[in-house]
Parts: C-alpha cells; sequence; structure tokens
C-alpha cells in the first residue's frame, strides 16, 4: 500500500478492514528508520489514568525494509524493534480489533466507526516529536459514512497560521497532519452518520456531532445550551472580552442504551450518553423553565460542562508532570484533586451561570456530593492528594473493600474547590475564579506545580493559606463544609439516612434478594459480621423468622426495636447459612443544603 505524498516522514494509513470481524488495518510507513528502529503502542491514554494495554488488541503484526519482509521482534508487552539498516522506507502493518464503546479506545462495526489514536497507532521511537500524517481510508461498509476530528487536514497546515479554522464539509476521509504524536493521540475520530450543528463562542468556531440519537430528540435544543455552557466557562477564565484559547473546538457525543462519561482533549471530546439524557421536543410543553437536579439532561450538560474545563484545567494548564506524557507507563501526579476535582466542582457551577439550573438545584447536586464522601470511611484513611497518585491503582480498579480506604478526588477535590472558593470570599473578597486565572497567567497557561497555586492563593487572601491546604488536601480531618457554607448564608439541614448507610452497606437489592456489595467500617453490619457478597437471606427477631427481598423488609420486621434487642440475619455465604446479631443503629443523617430567605447565592 502506497501512502498519498505528503509532507511527513512518519505516516499512518487506518482503513476498514473488516467492520464485521470489528478489524482496522493500519499502516506505518516510516522513512530513514533507525538502524535498530523501535515502536511502540501506548498502554493508556491521557485522562484515564490506568495502563489499558491496548496492545492485547494488535494481531497480524508484519514489517517490510525497503519492500523486502523483514523480521519484528517483541522486546516487550507493547514494544517492538525491527532491524533496517541503511534503509529508505520501513513500512509496518497490522490489525487492531476494535470493540470498545466507551471514549477510551477504539470501536468498529457495519453502522459505526470510533477510534483514538492512542489504540491504533504505533509511537516511533526517537521521531515522536517528527509530524505525524494520519490517512482515512474508506471500506466496503461505508457508503455514506462521513468523518468528524478537530485535527487539521494535511493542506489546512500549509495555510498561514492566522487562518480561520473552517469545518471540512465533505464526507472527511483522506490525509490529517499532526504536529507530534502527543498532538496526534490528542485527537479522536467519530466516523458514520451523524448529526451536527455549529455555533461560535466569541468568533471561535465550534462544531456539536451527535450520533446515533433518537428521532424525536431535540439537538437544537443541547446545541443552544452547550453554547450557553461554553459562554459561562470562558467568562470564568478570560472575563467578557477574550476569546477561547483555542482556534476550533469540536464535541463528540454518542448516544447509546444506558452509557455516560467522557474524555478531555485540547480540541476536542468525545462523550457518551443514555437516550434518556437528551432534550426531546415532544417534551418542551410541559418542560420546566429550569432543570431539576434528577434529570438525566442535567446530567448530561453537567458533563459537557466538565469536559470543556478541561480544555484549560488539565489540557493547558496541567501538572507539570504531565509535560509530557510517557505513554509506556504510569505518570504519576498528587494533583487529580485540582485538575478533576476543581473541574467537578465548576462543570455544575456553570450550569447555574449559564442560567440551565437554579439556585435550590445547585444546592441539591453539591449536597449530593457532601453526602457522597461522607458515607465513605475511606476519607479517614487516604488523603485527596494520595489518591490523586493512586489514581492508577486504586480509582479505576474498584473493589469490595474500597470505599473502606479510599476516597474520590472527585467528588473531594470538588468539595476542596468549594472550601477554597468559600474561604477566599470569605476572607478578602476573591475568589476561586480569580485563582484559576491568576494561575493562567503565572504559568503562561501550561504546566504548574502545588507551589504555584499555594502562592497565588497566598497573594490573593494576603497570608499564606497552606495550612488549609496542607489539612484539606494532605490530611484526612473533615472539611469545615458546614461552617463555610453557612457563613455565606446557605442553611444546612440534616434528614434521616436511607436504612443502607445507617446500618453501613451498599447493596443490590434490584433483583430477587439482597446482595451486599460493600460493607462500610465501623459500621452496625460489620459489627455484625456480615461481608461484601453475601446474600441477606432472612431476619429473625424473638422466634420469628421472615424472608426478606428488599431492604424495606428489613425495616418492617425492625419496628419498634430496641438498642439492646439484637436483630438476626441470616446471610448465605459460600454455600454456607451464617447468623448474624446485628445491633440497631442510632439513626444517622444526610445533608440538604437550603437557599437563605434573603436571596444569598453562595459562589455563583
Amino acid at each position: 500500500m502506497k501512502a498519498p505524498a505528503v509532507a511527513a516522514a512518519v505516516h499512518h494509513t487506518v482503513a476498514v478492514a473488516d467492520a464485521r470481524a470489528h478489524l482496522w488495518q493500519v499502516t506505518l510507513r516510516l522513512q530513514r528508520p533507525a538502524a535498530r528502529q523501535r515502536f511502540s503502542l501506548p498502554v493508556w491514554i491521557p485522562g484515564s489514568y490506568l495502563v489499558r494495554e491496548f496492545a492485547q488488541h494488535l494481531q497480524r503484526l508484519q514489517a517490510w525494509v525497503d519492500g523486502q519482509p523483514a523480521r519484528v521482534r517483541a522486546l516487550d508487552k507493547n514494544t517492538w524493534e525491527v532491524e533496517a539498516a541503511h534503509a529508505a522506507v520501513l513500512e509496518i502493518r497490522y490489525e487492531v480489533y476494535a470493540f470498545d464503546p466507551s471514549v477510551r479506545a477504539a470501536y468498529l462495526d457495519t453502522q459505526r466507526g470510533f477510534f483514538n489514536p492512542t489504540s491504533l497507532c504505533l509511537r516511533v521511537h526517537g521521531r515522536d516529536q517528527e509530524p505525524q500524517a494520519l490517512t482515512l481510508q474508506p471500506g466496503p461498509w461505508t457508503q455514506g459514512w462521513r468523518v468528524a476530528t478537530a485535527l487539521p487536514r494535511a493542506e489546512d497546515r500549509a495555510r498561514s497560521p492566522a487562518g480561520r479554522w473552517r469545518w471540512a464539509e465533505d464526507e472527511g476521509w483522506g490525509t490529517y497532519l499532526a504536529a507530534d504524536y502527543d498532538e496526534l493521540a490528542d485527537h479522536p475520530f467519530e466516523l458514520g452518520t451523524f448529526w451536527h450543528g455549529d455555533f461560535e463562542v466569541r468568533g471561535v468556531p465550534h462544531r456539536l456531532v451527535v450520533t446515533d440519537a433518537p428521532a424525536g430528540a431535540d439537538l437544537q435544543r443541547l446545541q443552544h445550551d452547550t453554547a450557553r455552557v461554553c459562554e459561562a466557562a470562558t467568562a470564568l477564565w478570560h472575563g467578557t472580552r477574550q476569546a477561547p484559547p483555542m482556534d476550533r473546538y469540536l464535541f463528540l457525543l454518542h448516544v447509546t442504551r444506558d452509557g455516560y462519561g467522557g474524555l478531555e482533549h485540547r480540541h476536542s471530546t468525545a462523550l457518551v450518553c443514555a437516550r434518556s439524557d437528551l432534550p426531546y421536543r415532544a417534551a418542551e410543553a410541559t418542560a420546566p423553565a429550569a432543570l431539576k437536579a434528577s434529570d438525566g439532561y442535567t446530567g448530561l450538560l453537567g458533563l459537557i460542562a466538565h469536559e470543556y474545563f478541561h480544555a484549560w484545567n488539565v489540557k493547558r494548564l496541567r501538572p507539570a508532570d504531565f509535560a509530557r506524557y510517557d505513554y509506556d507507563r504510569e505518570n504519576y501526579t498528587e494533583l487529580l484533586w485540582f485538575f478533576e476535582g476543581l473541574t467537578s466542582y465548576y462543570d455544575d457551577l456553570l450550569l447555574l451561570r449559564a442560567g440551565l439550573i437554579e439556585l435550590p438545584v445547585y444546592l441539591e447536586l453539591v449536597a449530593r456530593t457532601i453526602n457522597q464522601v461522607l458515607a465513605t470511611p475511606g476519607r479517614h484513611v487516604q488523603s485527596v492528594a494520595q489518591a490523586s497518585f493512586d489514581a492508577w491503582i486504586k480509582f479505576y480498579r474498584p473493589h469490595d473493600n474500597t470505599p473502606n480506604a479510599t476516597v474520590s478526588y472527585y467528588a473531594k477535590g470538588a468539595l476542596v474547590g468549594l472550601c477554597l472558593d468559600l474561604a477566599l470570599r470569605l476572607e478578602c473578597g476573591h475568589s476561586l475564579d480569580d485563582a484559576l486565572r491568576a494561575l493562567w497567567q503565572r504559568c503562561n497557561g501550561g504546566p504548574m506545580r502545588e507551589d504555584d497555586l499555594r502562592a497565588v492563593l497566598a497573594e490573593l487572601a494576603g497570608r499564606p493559606l497552606d495550612g488549609e491546604l496542607d489539612a484539606w488536601v494532605h490530611g484526612t480531618e473533615e472539611l469545615p463544609l458546614r461552617a463555610l457554607l453557612q457563613a455565606h448564608g446557605i442553611r444546612w439541614v440534616e434528614e434521616p439516612a436511607p436504612l443502607a448507610q445507617q446500618l453501613g452497606l451498599r447493596v443490590d437489592d434490584s433483583g430477587p434478594g439482597i446482595k451486599l456489595k460493600h460493607v462500610l467500617r465501623g459500621g452496625a453490619a460489620e459489627a455484625a459480621g456480615m461481608a461484601p457478597g453475601d446474600e441477606w437471606l432472612m431476619v429473625q427477631r424473638g422466634e420469628e423468622l421472615w424472608r426478606v427481598q428488599r431492604l424495606d423488609d428489613v425495616a418492617l420486621h425492625a419496628r419498634g426495636l430496641t438498642a439492646d434487642e439484637p436483630l438476626l440475619a441470616w446471610v448465605a455465604r459460600d454455600g454456607r447459612v451464617l447468623r448474624c446479631p446485628l445491633r440497631w443503629p442510632p439513626p444517622t443523617a444526610t445533608v440538604q443544603l437550603r437557599a437563605p430567605q434573603d436571596g444569598a447565592t453562595g459562589p455563583a
């Protein structure tokens, strides 16, 4: 296969080999290879901190040196080497199995294709900072397909850098050009039939691409609301006049039965949502003026806000540890609480500022995060900085003891952001917005360290906030949420907790029977000897034995139970039936936040 002429010595060609078998055909053509040329496939994708071993899906790897077959030697799980002394051209061909519907990898069937280059394109050692061309070739299943990506076409790279970005209006097959492997890796591709809508944010072209949306979905409303989110984010970072720091931005949204998630990139984001999360035209007449916290559409807009905010916070302003990615191993940082947590703090706040939700809904969303963290015993074991560092082995690999040993750097990081924002507003009249803008200036929108944050906070507050950061970020004590919220007029209301939380359990009772997923540290269930994986069969009170199918049944038979009267829980574990004497715990509470009557708005 001869690649089209283009000004890049590293040229990847991606073709649809067999959509029914979910196979991409990839060819790497390298001019002037090293005598012993090494190449590898990334083991992870930036933004998702888990070694995913993309090479497991690579097959039929073959090489040709100046047109002659050459031996490929495997050096480790994702690295290979070819002898190519004095060669003019080295060509590598292989297939990649792609049937991962997430935003992190690659997918292909007869209806749709999607890929991140980290899943398909080999990194040429010693040449990864050179321009990288990528040619897309259609196949027998791709009639009527189009291509969506924010990566520039090869011919567009030849234009003046000051030229205005224009979205390609043809099918999109052809050759694209990246400045280096990092830029190539940062541009996902969507292929198939899809809807798209365009809008501008302060003169910068934005495009929303939606794949597999039902016919009744109101995609124009989604486009309009997305534009409002983008404007709110830009205003936060740059005030009222300055444009966002990119010359184009692309939202790639794939609609599925029950999916949810996103992955950020410098000029785009890949998103997945459930069909029920979309707005629908038939509901317009009865839809409320503002969304509710329970609406799936609120969650979708929050996801869009989250990933768009990342265009600043982690893709440009980023940990110094990520100044240059190492695609072959874990890349550690203690700052994910800042880059994911503060982004999580702002995603719902942007919806409030954009006028898409009202203050009571926003406070309900904040309370939901507070309750999530307070119901996690691991917050007393692991700091949010440690959680950031351990993301590679803990956050993405949950198990039955996860709630007892870890805390989410998303959730607690968001609450740290809330505390910083409220503390700055209370103490000096500044805000976390001011801190982010100052960080952007201090670090030139590039790599930063925690010391940069400490310096900015000290300058704004007029005193070091090291004690607060040490306690909130590097410590495990409770955050001063209640005091700070009440100081801003937000009422902290406690209501009875759900039964599972009172017992120290997380259960699955969606089907027949009660399955214990997690037994929380220090709870009544743990004290009774119950364990993850148990099936709760019956309860015994005195001489009466009752079958239970849901936790509501347990609550019914525990009515009027005194603290001194045990309730025997009968559970099945590994085929054995065990009796667990359950002492009924005192009532516990969840938090609800209420706006004051005088109209105070907290951090809005």
